[in-house]
C-alpha cells in the first residue's frame, strides 16, 4: 500500500546555482521531494491511497470513457527525470526507452520523482494505492533528459526529442520548459514531419514575471495551462498566446515525492496538466488508430469545454478550453478535419499517417513560410467556459531550465464537468 502525505516539497527555480544547491540538498538527506512549498501543513501520511484525490477521473467520466478506449495500442514518449518502471502502477506499462542525462543509472532511473509521475498520470493502473492513469492501456516510453538539475550535455534535450522522433511514440509529452535554442527548435521541427503530437507544459511563472519557455511556445507544440478542483485557473499556470489547451494542474493533484515510492505528496503544476492531456489524446487516438496528429490535436482543441461561440478564438489563459475527450469518445463530437493540416498554424504539414513514417518536407508548409499561431481574434475580456455534458458524469543541460511543479490558487476560470457555469477572466494577445 502507497503513503500519502502532505509533507511540503521544494520548489525549483531557473537559477543554475539554485538548481545546483537543491541537487546537493536532495543527494545529502535523500529526499528526493517535488512540489510547492506549502507553508503550514504538517506531515500526515495515510495508507489509503491517492484515488479519492484524483477528482478529475470523476469529473472527465473517466469510467465511461473507459468502456470506449483505454489507450490500448497508443505509445507516449515521456521525456522527462527518468520513469522507475518497478511502480506497482506501471507494471507492464513501460517499454524501453533512451537515456540522454549523464546521472547514475538509466532512462528506468529517476531521482526526482517528476517522471514517474507523469507516467502514472498518463497509464498507471492505481494498483497499491498509486496513482491511476487516465489511459491506464497506453503504453510509456521513458526519455530521460537533463532536467532539474541532472546533469548533461548541452542540447541533449534537444536530442531527447529527436529520439522520441524517431521512435513509435505516437504523443511526446514534454513536461518541462527551458529556453531556446537553434538545436531545440530544428528538433521539435524534426518531430513534427515525423507526424508525432507534441505537448508541453506553459510554465508555473505567471506570477515571476510570466516569461515564455519553449517547448510550449514552439508554433507546431500544443502548450498546456493547468486549472484546479473548483475549475479555475491556478495563479501560477502562465499565460499568453501559447496557451492552447487546460487540464487539471492544481497543488491537490499527488506526485512522487520520494525517489523509491514510499509516498506521495501535493502535486500538480502544469506539468501534471500536460501528462493528463496526453493521456486524453491516447484515449482519442486509440479510438480513432487511422488519425493523424492533426487530428486528434484538432477534435481535442473542437472539443474543449468553453461558452463563446466562435471555436477558433483563445483565451490567452485555458487556451481553446478545457479538455474533454469524452465528448468524442462518448458523443462522437469533434471535426477531425484534414490529415495534413496544423490545427494550431493552418499551415499543410503534409504528415505521415501514422505518426512513425519518413520525414516529410522542411515543416515549413507549401508556402514556405515559418508557421505561427493564429492571432486570438474574438476572444473576449470576460467569459464564461463550461463542460456542457448534459448526461451525469524541464530543460537542457546548460542548467538553465526547470521542471515546473507548483502549487497555485485562484486565477481564470473553466469548468471540466458537472455542467457548472463559472467567470473566466481571459486577456487578448
Amino acid at each position: 500500500m502507497m503513503l500519502r502525505t502532505n509533507k511540503p516539497a521544494m520548489t525549483m527555480g531557473n537559477c543554475r546555482g539554485a538548481l545546483t544547491r537543491w541537487w546537493l540538498t536532495v543527494i545529502a538527506v535523500g529526499a528526493f521531494a517535488w512540489g510547492t512549498l506549502l507553508p503550514g501543513i504538517a506531515p500526515a501520511a495515510q495508507a489509503d491511497g491517492v484515488a479519492d484525490d484524483q477528482w478529475y477521473l470523476d469529473s472527465m467520466q473517466a469510467e465511461e470513457m473507459w468502456k470506449v478506449s483505454t489507450g490500448e495500442g497508443v505509445k507516449v514518449a515521456v521525456i522527462d527525470t527518468g520513469v522507475d518502471k518497478s511502480s506497482p502502477s506501471l507494471k507492464g506499462r513501460v517499454v524501453p526507452g533512451k537515456d540522454f542525462a549523464s546521472a547514475p543509472g538509466d532512462e528506468n532511473t529517476d531521482p526526482i520523482g517528476h517522471g514517474t509521475t507523469m507516467a502514472e498520470l498518463i497509464a498507471g493502473s492505481g494498483a497499491k494505492g498509486t496513482l491511476k492513469g487516465l489511459a491506464p492501456d497506453a503504453e510509456i516510453l521513458p526519455i530521460r533528459a537533463p532536467l532539474s538539475g541532472m546533469p548533461g550535455k548541452q542540447d541533449a534535450v534537444a536530442s531527447a526529442i529527436r529520439a522520441a522522433a524517431d521512435s513509435d511514440a505516437r504523443i511526446i509529452s514534454m513536461s518541462f520548459g527551458t529556453g531556446a535554442t537553434d538545436a531545440l527548435v530544428d528538433a521539435l521541427k524534426y518531430a513534427t514531419k515525423r507526424g508525432k503530437l507534441l505537448l508541453a507544459s506553459t510554465g508555473n511563472e505567471a506570477k515571476k514575471g510570466n516569461p515564455a519557455s519553449w517547448p510550449a511556445t514552439d508554433p507546431e507544440v500544443a502548450g498546456i495551462a493547468a486549472v484546479d478542483k473548483s475549475g479555475e485557473v491556478t495563479d501560477f499556470s502562465s499565460h499568453g498566446k501559447n496557451v492552447d489547451l487546460a487540464a487539471p494542474g492544481s497543488q491537490d493533484i499527488p506526485g512522487r515525492c520520494k525517489g523509491h515510492m514510499e509516498s506521495y505528496c501535493p502535486g500538480g503544476g502544469t506539468s501534471s496538466a500536460t501528462a493528463i492531456t496526453s493521456a486524453s489524446a491516447a484515449l482519442i487516438w486509440s479510438k480513432h488508430p487511422t488519425w493523424t496528429a492533426n487530428q486528434v490535436l484538432k477534435v481535442l482543441l473542437d472539443t474543449a469545454g468553453r461558452t463563446w461561440k466562435d471555436k477558433d478564438s483563445s483565451s490567452t489563459y485555458v487556451g481553446r478550453g478545457a479538455v474533454r475527450p469524452r465528448v468524442n469518445l462518448l458523443e462522437g463530437k469533434g471535426d477531425p478535419g484534414p490529415p495534413d493540416v496544423s490545427p494550431l498554424t493552418g499551415v499543410k504539414t503534409r504528415t505521415p499517417g501514422d505518426g512513425v513514417g519518413k520525414s516529410a518536407g522542411d515543416g515549413k508548409g507549401e508556402s514556405g513560410s515559418e508557421p505561427s499561431r493564429s492571432a486570438e481574434a474574438g476572444a473576449p475580456d470576460k467569459v464564461k467556459v463550461a463542460d456542457s455534458a448534459s448526461g451525469g458524469n524541464d530543460g537542457g543541460g546548460d542548467g538553465n531550465s526547470t521542471v515546473w511543479i507548483a502549487a497555485g490558487a485562484v486565477g481564470a476560470v473553466v469548468v471540466l464537468g458537472g455542467g457548472a457555469f463559472l467567470a473566466l477572466r481571459s486577456r487578448r494577445g
